[in-house]
């Protein structure tokens, strides 16, 4: 009787499995055209609905993405997602061709961001929704080649009015997505970069909403973007482009009185051991650890560069200045994706002034000394989101300053835990603060 009803249920399943089999099957196959058929100009109703393509993306706001680009040992893969209403891309780069690009990317029409992964799978698949934190780093791919031509060809699929009627679009055949017709229609591409005998087609259903475009860019030769829309989960973008959105409003009166009273606090507390990210430009990323002393007005940092690991970079600022020297790497603890503090006491010689204030890194830990006096732009702050760092839920404010946007990280004891800078480039620096006893930070010597 078990033995039966084991035979049975395998049975069972193995019937499953083949009709699971043949699905994917014809689910794969109904990307193949129907019947050749003939191309022919568009009807009316063919030619609205290509126009208004770019609109209904940009309305529906998300969808999953799959795209491939190159062919052979040069194809490279992405998986992930377009939310084309921020607008963000969220990928997991892979295929043969990737080489250091392997990894995940997170990417604006402006900034590239991304954390490679060069032991990663060949076969990419969908990165996980809450994106790791660790690792982000400003990528500067060739304009107009390669990844950066796939990552513009993907958001230049949503715009926010219809496009002029195509006159030179025809129809070339039909098809069906799951048990939905889809026209085939060949069009001009929206916008420049690809090749000069592209002629892009565009599988596009009855709701002008498009499922897959076949092109070719210049440099890469075949491209196919596949767009599942069912799949468009709200997407978080990672701390250097601004972390996940909210909505601003003015401060509460429990808000505005912690945010009145932290200059007192820091003054109280006397320092803190901080922790920095600084994406300052694209062949900038830096790293760096050390402390801020708000009864001592002085700050003492060993800050690594991720494009040159061999080297650290050690700066003091306080009031008659910024000093910095430049030390082995073996000079701090730990890694370049995660310095050590700097050494104590201050090494005695190589110290130089820093005329430039050490650019924005300098600014960002200006702002944090200054947090403990009457900093600007508190009049008009606003709260951005509530959030959460090192297990403690924070109000995200933003101070309006002379030196651009500058966020406080505020916890609901009044303690602050982070402070953001946005960077000439667009990205967001960050200096996590911890409570800690901070050393007697000396003047640096030999300056």
């Amino acid at each position: 009787m078990v033995d039966g009803r084991r035979r049975t249920v395998l049975l069972v399943l193995a019937a499953v499995a083949v009709l699971s089999a043949a699905a994917l099957v014809l689910g794969l196959l109904s990307w193949q055209p129907d019947r050749p058929e003939q191309a022919r100009t568009l009807t009316g109703d063919e030619r609205d609905r290509l126009a208004a393509m770019r609109v209904t993306n940009y309305r529906d706001l998300r969808a999953g993405v799959r795209v491939t680009a190159g062919s052979g040992a040069a194809r490279t893969e992405l998986v992930g997602w377009v939310d084309w209403s921020r607008p963000l891309l969220y990928l997991d780069v892979g295929g043969p061709g990737a080489g250091g690009e392997r990894g995940l990317l997170q990417a604006t029409p402006a900034i590239v961001l991304l954390r490679p992964d060069p032991a990663a799978v060949p076969t990419p698949a969908p990165p996980p929704l809450v994106p790791p934190a660790d690792r982000w780093r400003l990528h500067d791919p060739a304009s107009g080649q390669g990844l950066a031509a796939v990552l513009d060809l993907i958001f230049r699929l949503a715009a926010d009015r219809p496009d002029p009627a195509a006159d030179a679009a025809r129809r070339v055949g039909g098809a069906t997505v799951g048990a939905a017709p889809v026209d085939i229609l060949e069009a001009p591409p929206p916008g420049p970069g690809t090749s000069p005998d592209a002629r892009p087609r565009y599988w596009l259903d009855r709701d002008a909403r498009l499922h897959r475009l076949e092109t070719r860019l210049a440099g890469l030769g075949p491209v196919t973007v596949q767009l599942n829309r069912a799949d468009r989960p709200a997407l978080r973008p990672v701390d250097a482009l601004g972390g996940r959105a909210g909505q601003p409003r003015a401060l509460t009166a429990p808000e505005r009185g912690r945010l009145d009273r932290l200059p007192a606090r820091l003054r109280a507390r006397g320092g803190a051991a901080v922790a920095l990210t600084a994406p300052v430009g694209t062949a900038t990323n830096l790293r760096g650890s050390g402390w801020v002393s708000w009864t001592g007005r002085a700050a003492y940092v060993a800050v690594a560069d991720l494009g040159v690991p061999e080297r650290r970079t050690l700066l003091r600022l306080d009031g008659s200045g910024v000093s910095r020297a430049e030390v082995p790497a073996a000079t701090v603890p730990g890694g370049v994706e995660s310095p050590g503090r700097p050494p104590l006491p201050p090494p005695a010689r190589g110290w130089r002034a820093d005329a430039g204030r050490a650019g924005e890194l300098g600014l960002l830990l200006d702002a944090a000394l200054r947090a403990a006096r009457s900093p600007d732009g508190r009049d008009a702050a606003r709260r951005v989101r509530g959030d959460t760092t090192a297990g403690k839920a924070v109000d995200v404010i933003e101070l309006r300053t002379p030196r651009g946007p500058l966020r406080y990280w505020i916890d609901r004891s009044g303690a602050l835990r982070r402070l953001e800078l946005r960077t000439r480039v667009g990205a967001w620096a960050q200096l996590d603060l911890t409570p800690a006893t901070v050393p007697r930070l000396a003047p640096a010597r030999g300056r």
